[in-house]
């Protein structure tokens, strides 16, 4: 049995795991704001409190489960920089102080970055890269650079790193799903956009996994197999508009210029060149392998949604 600390506890991966985890273990929860019908103990803090070693101590800690982040741009760059990295770097100073032997950090494959020389599939091993232009892309970069540094100087806080690609689930409603809810699917000229879906459950199986063996390592969080902007509109039974990367380009220049859309022309390239996650080390070294596909999480997805309206 573990003693196990989840930030980011009333989120919607934190409920989850933190529902899954409690049936076997000690878990306490962390967040900003407690949902009232968790099925754990939570506590409502802040992962940049410097009493947080304190709570650890109390509560003997030994392993941590960081899922706290800020998931959409704020428009306060500094804000969000101040919750992802130095939010981590507590975290992490925290769990050094407190004697926690274990880590656990769902980072993201948005930290690869999203460039038109990205490897077909990226493996571990290839470069994060990151996007300055994209906060959350960007942070993820920071905060696992971050993460190597403190590895490098105090291994015996083992770290297991979890980078996911797009987390879909039964109710799941999020800055990408609101790519799907549109009448038409947006494809750029030229380009395939591939996804690769990581069903939620998987999520909170791969943690349990790492919890419940001591894992440590850096591991690709996807489904087998990647859907094409044209396969995910087949599947949603709707039309794809298709428009050339300049035409995008300018319209949302104008569109930003004039406040009718939050999005830059440099969001183009998040739509464009998607990271296309292995999942082979996940499987081969890890030794998890995912209960569905991404084609399979995709049509779980739209089967839900649809029930409900949303699609």
């Amino acid at each position: 049995m573990s003693r196990i600390l989840i930030t980011g506890a009333g989120g919607y991966i934190g409920r989850l795991l933190g529902e899954r985890l409690a049936a076997g273990h000690t878990v306490l929860g962390l967040d900003l704001r407690v949902p009232a019908d968790l099925p754990f103990q939570c506590r409502q803090g802040d992962i940049r409190d410097p009493a947080l070693a304190e709570l650890m101590r109390e509560w003997r800690i030994d392993t941590v489960v960081h899922l706290a982040a800020v998931l959409e741009d704020s428009g306060n760059r500094a804000r969000d920089h101040d919750i992802d990295v130095n939010g981590t770097r507590n975290v992490l100073d925290a769990c050094l102080i407190a004697g926690v032997t274990q880590l656990i950090v769902t980072s993201s494959g948005a930290a690869y970055g999203y460039h038109p020389d990205n490897p077909a599939w990226l493996d571990e091993q290839d470069p994060l890269r990151g996007n300055p232009e994209f906060a959350y892309s960007d942070h993820k970069r920071l905060v696992e650079e971050m993460l190597a540094k403190y590895h490098h100087r105090h291994p015996d806080l083992r770290q297991l790193i979890l980078r996911p690609g797009t987390v879909l689930g039964e109710s799941t409603r999020n800055q990408i799903t609101a790519l799907f809810e549109r009448k038409r699917v947006l494809a750029i000229a030229g380009s395939d956009s591939p996804f690769v879906f990581i069903w939620d459950r998987d999520v909170v199986g791969a943690i349990v996994r790492g919890v419940e063996t001591g894992a440590e390592g850096v591991y690709n969080l996807a489904g087998d197999g990647a859907l094409t902007v044209r396969q995910v509109a087949s599947i949603l039974d709707k039309p794809v508009l298709e428009l050339p990367a300049g035409v995008l380009r300018a319209a949302l220049w104008l569109g930003h210029r004039l406040a009718l859309t939050p999005h830059s022309p440099e969001k183009i390239n998040f739509l464009r060149y998607r990271p296309v996650l292995s999942n082979r080390r996940l499987k081969e070294e890890f030794g998890y392998r995912p209960e569905k596909t991404s084609e399979q999480t995709f049509r779980f997805f739209v089967e839900r949604a649809r029930a409900r309206g949303q699609l």
